[in-house]
């Protein structure tokens, strides 16, 4: 009679690069949770959530996860957890974004302590220390070229919900945008032909993020021209991945591909109901998705009222 032998694997036995995966999707996990609850208003358990993820991962912690779990507890009214996070984030220098911090609302219930005022000192500091070697001029017209691509994409909707689809108005609104988009574009090709695709260590988050932009929202052809050009970026560093999977996705559709990573949105003209368009090896999308920072397929699809079920193997 053969013996049967039980392997008992633990995680420690595993290779470091499993081990360390595992932690990372744990991690995601629980912040993802965390930010669900946030937006049902439920507060206080985001906020212990959050800290549950901090404290069994703290490596993995981000000045962005910690800032989020500052407005959590401020929202829940229990300040001296989320001047921690604040503090944590401002002492070693991660947290830099004095402009936005100044203004939001999540943190109202914080401004009257005594803690508040020296904690802007300290995020000042690190503003002015990261921008030292911005290029001023270029991030200023990055900043700008932003604001001119957000501004019709922000009223969408709006207008929408009030005039309908295509009404006069949301029609004058395309035409707007598509302007505005034609000029934006013939500006940051001149930034990409005379610097290529610059860092945010030179421009700024808001720069950066406008160069992607501006280039999505151009016809295919500008895009397949410049794809190369932030594939490079991003394994230097200078763009980020969840970015480029976006860009990646939408050169492939227009191509007569499927897409990779599942961030495009179709919607039938008939109905106005959005749906996804098709991917390619559907049932491990997550997986990709997760390499390069985005969130499961199923969250994304909820944000634009799909219901979806990731395909069994």
């Amino acid at each position: 009679m053969k013996k049967i032998i039980l392997l008992v694997i633990s995680l420690a036995s595993l290779s470091p690069v499993f081990a360390q995966n595992n932690e990372r999707h744990v991690y995601k996990s629980l912040t993802r949770k965390a930010d669900s609850l946030y937006l049902t208003k439920d507060y206080k358990n985001s906020a212990l959530t959050f800290s549950s993820a901090f404290q069994r991962y703290h490596n993995l912690a981000t000045a962005r996860d910690r800032y989020d779990a500052a407005c959590s507890w401020s929202q829940a009214n229990y300040p001296d957890s989320a001047f921690s996070n604040l503090q944590l984030i401002a002492a070693n220098g991660s947290y830099t974004s004095y402009d936005h911090i100044i203004v939001d609302a999540d943190l109202n219930s914080l401004h009257a302590d005594k803690r508040w005022a020296p904690l802007l000192v300290i995020i000042q500091k690190n503003k002015d220390k990261a921008e030292a070697n911005y290029n001023k001029p270029l991030t200023r017209e990055l900043d700008s070229i932003y604001d001119s691509d957000q501004s019709g994409r922000q009223q969408i909707q709006a207008i929408e919900n009030k005039y309908g689809d295509n009404s006069k108005e949301m029609n004058a609104l395309w035409a707007a945008m598509s302007k505005s988009d034609s000029i934006n574009l013939i500006k940051v090709e001149a930034v990409l032909n005379k610097y290529g695709w610059v860092g945010p260590e030179i421009v700024g988050s808001k720069g950066n993020v406008t160069l992607f932009l501006v280039i999505q929202h151009a016809d295919s052809l500008t895009r397949d021209k410049y794809l190369p050009m932030m594939r490079a970026a991003v394994k230097n560093g200078k763009a980020q991945a969840s970015q480029l999977a976006l860009m990646e996705d939408r050169s492939a559709l227009e191509n007569g591909k499927k897409q990779i990573y599942g961030s495009q949105i179709g919607r039938d003209n008939k109905t106005g109901k959005y749906y996804i368009s098709p991917i390619e090896d559907e049932p491990n999308v997550d997986k990709r998705r997760e390499a390069v920072g985005l969130n499961p397929l199923e969250d994304y699809a909820k944000d634009w009222g799909i219901d979806y079920k990731l395909p069994k193997q």
